[in-house]
């Protein structure tokens, strides 16, 4: 097991890189060039891919095999990132715009043949757990040194050089894949699972079939709601802090440093208790110590002085909530797997796109509008909204009936 989960963090670091460069590198980079708002705020249409992913998952599932899509988008990748080198965002932003929509677009394949392969490896309880304890860690280890590592770099490196050194990283990584075992067995099970069957999964048809798997259309509300209240905290409450607490040198150390570590420590701790206890009662007790957590903010966003106890307060509040989300984070794609699990082996990577990408859109969904709901009701008032949102995701958790692991 420890080879797996090894093969399939390394396979979701490479996975989190692109979502890093373009939520932390690119922005900075393209204004310290000179660039316009306007055209780094474009730049937010380059996840298109990811939101449309679900459209090009059966084709995925159906045709050839996991490996194959694998080798091809990592290949793929590979190439984006040595064309990246060959141009400038200064002088030809258009075309560095097009490789970056061609990366997005890759990712998202790769994004689909990696889940398909860790579903049908990942099969015992612990597995699961710590499966997707690796795919979080991995994801967010990936898009951190993406990101805030490389921006560190960028001044003395370049641009070229940043992303020759991305493309060998690329070509290292599928060289792996084409050689680990993993992936031959998972393709042997879908190449046994292809025989007899002669049918392609229709894209435009293919809702019923999902729906119908047991589960899913509970899952479905909980991906869409669950980070809801969380989300808008985690956006504003650094804001917030920004206005009335923190310099933001102090805000970069606490927020982005200091709790995305904590965050990355839940998200551990997640596939530990998985590997020991149920989901469901873990699930419960996470959701109702963010809500906590959440009202804790709740009362902080009323005080507006600049005492050191109101600040070692605030620090503390943002320490926990990301390491109850990275706690959560894990529980919930181990939802989504279990779900996934319970569906035909020839239609687990289209029904798991599907749930991510709706995960996506709940996320993406309500930080577009979490600003404007802070702008136009105040801090306090929208952090009551948060609370409000966030119990009732966790009503929602407590009304599930079974969210264990696949039928038999």
């Amino acid at each position: 097991m420890n080879s797996k989960l090894l093969f399939l963090g390394l396979l979701y670091f490479v996975q989190g890189m692109p979502y890093g460069l373009q939520s932390s590198l690119l922005p900075i980079y393209l204004r310290t060039s000179g660039l316009s708002l306007t055209k780094i705020s474009l730049t937010k249409a380059l996840y298109f891919p990811w939101i449309l992913k679900v459209l090009w998952a059966p084709l995925v599932d159906q045709v050839g095999t996991k490996k194959k899509w694998l080798l091809a988008s990592m290949s793929g990748l590979s190439l984006t990132c040595l064309t990246s080198a060959a141009v400038s965002p200064a002088t030809n932003f258009t075309m560095v715009a097009v490789v970056l929509l061609v990366m997005n677009f890759l990712a998202s394949v790769q994004d689909i043949a990696v889940d398909g392969v860790a579903v049908r490896l990942l099969k015992r309880r612990e597995e699961v757990g710590y499966g997707n304890m690796a795919q979080v860690v991995g994801y967010k280890l990936g898009s951190v040194m993406a990101g805030g590592g490389l921006l560190v770099l960028m001044d003395t490196v370049g641009w070229a050089s940043l992303f020759l050194a991305l493309g060998c990283v690329y070509g290292m990584v599928t060289l792996c894949a084409w050689r680990h075992p993993a992936l031959d067995v998972s393709s042997e099970r879908q190449g046994e699972d292809k025989k007899g069957r002669g049918d392609i999964l229709n894209p435009w048809g293919a809702w019923r079939e999902l729906l119908a798997v047991p589960s899913t259309k509970w899952t479905v509300v909980f991906v869409l709601i669950y980070k809801l209240g969380e989300q808008g905290a985690v956006t504003m409450f650094p804001l917030f802090l920004l206005d009335h607490h923190m310099t933001a040198a102090e805000l970069g150390f606490w927020n982005s440093v200091v709790a995305m570590t904590f965050s990355i420590c839940g998200s551990s701790l997640g596939g530990l208790l998985l590997s020991k206890y149920s989901i469901q009662p873990l699930m419960m007790k996470a959701f109702v110590l963010r809500l906590v957590s959440m009202a804790f903010q709740t009362v902080l966003v009323g005080f507006q002085s600049h005492s050191t106890l109101l600040k070692g307060a605030a620090v503390l509040s943002l320490i926990v909530q990301h390491f109850l989300g990275g706690l959560i984070t894990t529980l919930t794609f181990t939802t989504m797997m279990h779900c996934t699990q319970r569906a035909e082996e020839r239609i687990q990577a289209t029904h798991y796109s599907f749930l991510a990408t709706l995960e996506v859109l709940g996320k993406l969904g309500f930080s577009a509008v979490a600003g404007w709901v802070v702008d136009a009701a105040g801090f306090q008032a929208s952090f009551l909204l948060f609370l409000l949102l966030s119990a009732a995701a966790t009503l929602h958790v407590w009304s599930a009936v079974d969210i264990g692991g696949p039928r038999k």
